[in-house]
């Protein structure tokens, strides 16, 4: 790795991050312009730290603002990109664009111009009008579109406030040591004056292409990506962003059957990349992007290469969303994370292959690990509380992670349940039919392969995942939160020494870091379902960044409890107050309460109050609510709000179809409770709203996978597909269709030879449990 320094005699060369104060300070006497942020720039290992980035330049190849038919520009695209970079500059940050353009902004008019001069035979011929714009001459289309390319930069940039300059940069103006202190001089000075400079090769004379002069660790400028990473060491940028037509980096050319998305890409061990052909139009590919993007790394500028395309994309990389590629040398602790998702596929295989007696063993083992290593599993846990009150981690979140003897007990107790309970799970026959003589068909339960879980700050929540993982035949990887890391490290310690006597350890793996998220969310081949636990907004990035990977899961839980009209009062309010301040924080906590118009001069209405306001609730007051009321504690609010804490929304409705109506139209598909007297009343309700979990009489606290009788869950789902509600062992396990015959072929069935019965079997006259390891089958003849 090597860093670039100049001096005034030639281009050295010095190891890369041996930049020191002092070297710093001796390149600013040399003419090197050093950003204010400048010290961050070796710092910018992750995209967390993108956000501080100050200087920041900014490269749209010509496949990004140039038009389909390579004439003109795309002026929608371009226009997002300057209101970006607009806002960025207007926040105090300084911004440099490296631009492409120029050659199709003067193809578009030079086209003109050759029509005018054709002859009305060779306009109308179609033959001899392209063989004359074959003729054009990229120097002089570049020539011709400069000054229209700056003028429309101009325009646009004025109607953000934004003042911008052109800089027209060759080989040479950065191989003559005046020629470059003068262009950093330049730019130094526009950046002072808050002038955006717009960069780019002057290719109306431009030399030719030349051998390599350059001195080895200093990158030879052959396209706009070479440029603009020169630039950006030469003023000592923070960040540059490079916009294309591709979302990044690929491990092949995009298209091709194991192609992947790099969202991080680290040059000293992602070494394994095959590159395709450049793009339509431009001089450079995808190679000259990632040559260009590892020199600027390696000289203390962080780089991110995206797709121009996408909306916001800067904004996006700034604010350290995961798109593109982001180029770091920080080193991934831990092992790759397709390696992990390889072995954990692999490794469910084997799992697979055991009886249920043998997973419950795992199982069994690991209750006992957790209560015979309780002073290990604490210490780990109370470095975490530790870590978190010196982080000013909110109350509630440090509460979430306290483990306890008594819990470490409760949780060995459950996970023996869940292995006694689903020894019989995984093999279960749910159907036989006969097809026709000498031909059962069956249909058992099987497991879904491998599962990726994202948890919240639970640490518990880890051994309840993997128990339920196991037993049901599953690979799992795990992304626990970095709250719990030291609990997560040691619990996981234990799931693996449980494992190893039977299966690899790499079945259930942990996944160490944030950005190894979106990596496998591409992992298709390994993974088959990805269950989030956790915000709304967790749940729904991982919903947007999956591709092709289904999402098991709820984005919010807005549950609800109406009280009818015949009511008994006291059980009303005993309901309201368990569902909404037994744990506020919880996805079954209710969020609002409806109350049914009868009720609102009644007593009921009183004592609810009177409860709230026991229990430090906050009320907000809906729509309707507010309009009868003469004095309403707050002004009417969104009726489709999760708040998660005690905190509710509580509106009037004139009957149980307004109820039904308000719960399908603003709740969440989660769980919704009636409280009634009335039977038809209870049973319209429950058969008519559209939710995962519905109730009659009992808190909406009730939809959990240990109160249900599942032993533990992975989570709650509201989808309408697979699994809804607590998501327990059936919720992770599939079908599969078993067929044994007797040497049958359609052809028999087409002549009339045989003939199908399609006769019903019961499954109870069988084992239950199949065992996938031999043939025993019972096949009537």
């Amino acid at each position: 790795m090597l860093r670039a320094v100049h001096t005034t005699q030639r281009l050295l060369v010095q190891p890369l991050g041996t930049l020191s104060a002092a070297s710093r300070g001796r390149r600013a006497e040399q003419g090197h312009p050093i950003s204010t942020s400048a010290v961050l720039s070796g710092n910018m290992k992750t995209r967390a730290n993108l956000a501080d980035a100050r200087r920041i330049v900014v490269k749209m190849g010509s496949a990004v603002i140039t038009r389909e038919d390579e004439c003109g520009l795309a002026l929608g695209r371009l226009a997002s990109i300057v209101e970006q970079v607009s806002e960025l500059q207007n926040q105090g940050k300084e911004l440099l664009i490296v631009t492409s353009g120029a050659v199709a902004f003067g193809k578009q008019k030079l086209r003109q111009e050759i029509v005018m001069s054709m002859s009305m035979r060779q306009t109308i011929s179609s033959q001899e009008r392209k063989g004359s714009q074959m003729l054009l001459a990229p120097r002089a289309c570049a020539a011709a579109g400069q000054s229209g390319l700056m003028s429309l930069y101009e325009a646009m940039f004025l109607q953000y406030g934004v003042r911008i300059a052109q800089v027209l940069i060759t080989k040479p103006d950065f191989m003559n040591d005046l020629s470059r202190r003068n262009l950093q001089g330049t730019l130094k000075e526009l950046l002072r004056l808050n002038i955006i400079p717009i960069l780019n090769a002057n290719d109306a004379v431009a030399p030719p292409p030349e051998p390599d002069k350059d001195l080895s660790g200093v990158i030879s400028l052959k396209d706009n990506d070479s440029l603009a990473a020169r630039l950006a060491v030469e003023v000592n940028a923070d960040l540059m962003i490079i916009m294309s037509d591709v979302n990044g980096l690929y491990t092949s050319p995009p298209g091709q059957p194991d192609s992947r998305l790099l969202h991080t890409y680290n040059p000293l061990q992602d070494t394994h990349i095959t590159f395709g052909d450049k793009s339509r139009v431009g001089l450079g590919g995808m190679e000259s992007k990632v040559s260009a993007a590892v020199w600027a790394l390696r000289n203390d500028v962080a780089v991110a290469i995206c797709n121009g395309n996408e909306d916001k994309a800067i904004m996006k990389i700034i604010n350290g969303k995961k798109i593109g590629t982001f180029f770091t040398m920080e080193e991934a602790t831990g092992m790759p994370v397709e390696v992990q998702a390889s072995q954990a596929r692999k490794g469910s295989l084997v799992l697979q292959s055991l009886t249920g007696e043998q997973r419950a063993t795992i199982v069994h083992r690991l209750a006992d690990l957790l209560l015979e290593r309780q002073v290990d599993i604490l210490a780990a846990n109370k470095q975490d509380i530790i870590n978190a009150q010196e982080g000013a981690l909110a109350q509630p979140l440090i509460d979430r992670l306290i483990l306890t003897d008594k819990k470490l007990e409760t949780l060995a107790t459950g996970l023996r349940q869940i292995a006694d309970d689903s020894v019989n799970d995984v093999g279960r026959v749910v159907s036989r039919t006969v097809l026709a003589s000498g031909m059962e068909l069956r249909k058992m339960t099987v497991p879904i392969g491998v599962l990726l879980v994202i948890i919240e700050s639970r640490p518990d929540a880890l051994p309840q995942v993997c128990a339920l993982s196991i037993c049901s035949g599953n690979g799992l990887l795990l992304k626990g939160g970095s709250e719990a890391v030291n609990s997560n490290k040691m619990l996981h310690s234990l799931v693996q020494e449980a494992l190893e006597p039977l299966v690899p350890v790499e079945t259930v793996s942990l996944v160490s870091r944030r950005e190894d998220i979106g990596d496998l969310l591409e992992m298709e081949e390994y993974i088959d379902m990805v269950i989030p636990r956790g915000s709304k907004e967790l749940v729904k990035s991982i919903q947007e960044q999956s591709h092709g990977i289904p999402v098991l899961g709820h984005s919010e839980g807005i549950c609800h409890v109406y009280i009818d009209k015949d009511v008994d009062p006291e059980m009303a309010v005993k309901i309201v107050r368990d569902a909404k301040c037994n744990y506020p924080a919880a996805c079954n906590a209710m969020e609002t309460l409806l109350i049914h118009r009868a009720h609102l001069n009644a007593p009921l209405f009183d004592k609810l109050i009177d409860m709230f306001k026991q229990e430090k609730v906050k009320i907000n007051v809906g729509p309707e609510l507010n309009r009868l009321l003469k004095f309403s504690p707050t002004s009417p609010v969104s009726m489709r709000v999760e708040y998660g804490s005690l905190e509710c929304a509580v509106e009037v409705v004139d009957d149980i179809g307004s109820a039904i109506a308000h719960i399908n139209k603003y709740g969440s598909n989660h769980t919704d409770t009636i409280v009634t007297k009335d039977e038809e009343s209870a049973r319209l309700f429950m058969k008519t709203v559209d939710s995962a979990c519905v109730f009659h009489n009992a808190s909406t606290r009730f939809a959990d996978g240990y109160r249900f009788g599942l032993g533990a869950e992975v989570g709650v789902s509201t989808s309408r597909i697979h699994a809804r509600g607590p998501v327990g062992i059936e919720g992770l396990l599939t079908t599969k269709y078993i067929l044994h015959g007797s040497g049958d072929t359609v052809q028999e069935f087409s002549e009339g030879i045989k003939q199908y019965q399609h006769k019903r079997l019961p499954t109870s006259s069988i084992h239950n449990a199949v065992d996938f390891t031999n043939n025993e089958y019972e096949v009537p003849l």
